[in-house]
């Protein structure tokens, strides 16, 4: 479960944090929107630390497929239909300007980009309307894009638009640049340290795993908001989805593509070792509630692409989380109940390459007071009421979820000791009416409290990454219950001490 980004990636490496200093800025979550964030405050003069829970890159940046494009599936319609055309123009500007902030950056930092004609398709007739829909409104805010159903795909498409010049991103390769100019400045990078919870009062504080510190102002950059104010996790969707990399591609497709029907597909390629590699992802589904086991979902993958590329060698496979937007649009801006301290980007909808640094740009320009035009009808837009039922959609499905989990986990009902799951397994039940979650992984069963952390969800057990997923608002755990992603600040805590997982006896 490693990205072909992420596999071999140099260690970009942590400053020391300082337990009890005071800092003008701090970003917490080194991905590409805190990064970028960091190196726009730390050229307008500012003094910036920027704290990292695992390393930079870790979750969404280093799982993307990098695509770095102003045609974008079908999002430009979703915001058309949510905030008009108005909104919709002023998304596609800030992309542009986020879009030419990183190739320029890109070409005078050396690092590496491909440029390549962004496509979406269509493989049924259910689909097909969605691409007529996406090609209006690209044309309706300005965007150059063509009708073009006959594509190189190997298969057959019923309806496709190009938008030609757009490019592909090597992501790890962009956030090692980021950090070297970041440093340069005098800001630094501070991995393994995760935030616990900000205190307001004439300064902010932070709470850290390794002590705290203070700062003037404070950036959350973390994929989705761990403070509560604002109730942001509330109005995003927690999205996985799963990509595989394939050497032995004969003739892969130069393009970048992907499809809007219910099953979608994206593909890109990649130089990884000297290897033209095939990228597919797809089979997205909301955190802790996938259609079927997440292995099962790579394992359609790989035959899907095995049936249209033969040859196709697998190379790698991974996953992203991402935070759906009911309206298309980020959540970008000063944190409601934050004094004016402190800011949040989260909902970048799948679209992070342009969004996250559209997003710093944003916030930077809030700090500094040199915001854009486009920055301030995005940051002022009026939602449809399409927007508040998307909103009271995802709350009913969530609450759903929370129901269901809590009465599957009174539905099994554990023993005082076990049971012990196979290697690789997990199990969720009661024991004494109270949820537990249990796993082995590596000869080693841990036995969990399976309510999250965050705000009680029941955990769920997601095979392929052998992690605890919580289906209300994704925060995730690993299998000793240590946190990995999501709101959640705290791990799960153990039900039992860790046990070596007894030997199986056969009889031969």
């Amino acid at each position: 479960m490693t990205s072909v980004w992420l596999d071999g990636a140099a260690d970009i490496g942590s400053d020391p944090f300082l337990a009890g200093t005071d800092n003008d800025i701090v970003i917490v979550g080194a991905g590409l929107a805190g990064l970028v964030t960091a190196v726009l405050l730390a050229r307008a003069g500012r003094q910036v630390v920027v704290l990292e829970a695992r390393r930079p890159g870790a979750v969404t940046t280093g799982n993307t497929t990098g695509k770095l494009t102003l045609l974008q599936g079908a999002q430009l319609s979703k915001i058309v239909r949510s905030h008009g055309s108005a909104v919709a123009a002023a998304y596609i500007e800030g992309n542009r300007t986020a879009q030419d902030w990183i190739l320029d950056y890109c070409s005078t930092h050396g690092v590496p980009f491909d440029r390549r004609d962004a496509w979406t398709y269509a493989v049924t007739e259910s689909g097909r309307s969605k691409v007529q829909d996406e090609f209006d409104a690209a044309r309706q805010v300005g965007l150059a894009v063509s009708r073009e159903p006959a594509t190189e795909l190997p298969y057959e498409v019923v309806d496709a638009i190009r938008l030609p010049d757009q490019a592909q991103l090597y992501p790890m390769e962009l956030l090692a640049a980021l950090t070297r100019e970041l440093r340069e400045l005098g800001g630094a990078v501070v991995q393994h340290c995760r935030v616990q919870d900000i205190h307001l009062d004439r300064r902010v504080r932070l709470e850290t795993e390794a002590g705290d510190t203070t700062a003037a102002r404070v950036v959350l950059t973390s994929g989705l908001p761990f403070l509560d104010r604002g109730l942001y996790f509330a109005k995003v969707m927690a999205q996985r989805s799963y990509a595989t990399a394939f050497s032995e591609v004969d003739a892969p497709p130069q393009g970048m593509y992907l499809s809007v029907d219910r099953i979608t597909r994206s593909l890109r390629t990649a130089t990884h070792d000297g290897k033209e590699l095939l990228i597919v992802g797809g089979n997205g589904h909301d955190v802790g509630r996938p259609p079927k086991p997440p292995s099962e979902l790579v394992r359609d993958l790989v035959d899907w692409t095995e049936q249209r590329f033969p040859g196709a060698a697998q190379t790698h496979t991974w996953s992203a989380q991402d935070y759906r937007s009911p309206s298309g649009v980020p959540f970008v801006g000063r944190l409601p109940r934050g004094a004016g301290k402190v800011y949040l980007a989260t909902g970048f909808s799948k679209w992070g390459m342009t969004n996250a640094p559209m997003a710093a740009m944003m916030i930077a320009g809030q700090i500094v007071g040199d915001r854009p035009s486009w920055a301030r009808r995005l940051g002022h837009r009026v939602s449809r009421p399409r927007v508040a039922a998307t909103v009271l959609g995802f709350d009913t499905k969530i609450g759903g979820y929370a129901t269901t989990g809590w009465l599957g986990a009174e539905a099994r009902q554990l023993q005082d000791r076990g049971p012990t799951p196979a290697e690789g397994e997990g199990v969720v039940g009661a024991r004494r009416g109270r949820p537990v979650a249990i796993s082995t992984v590596d000869g080693q069963t841990c036995e969990l409290q399976a309510v999250c952390t965050h705000l009680g969800g029941i955990v769920a057990w997601n095979d392929l990454e052998r992690s605890w997923d919580c289906p209300l608002h994704g925060s995730r755990f690993a299998a000793d219950g240590s946190v990995l992603e999501g709101p959640a600040t705290a791990p799960l805590p153990p039900v039992t001490p860790v046990r070596a997982k007894e030997a199986d006896v056969s009889g031969q």
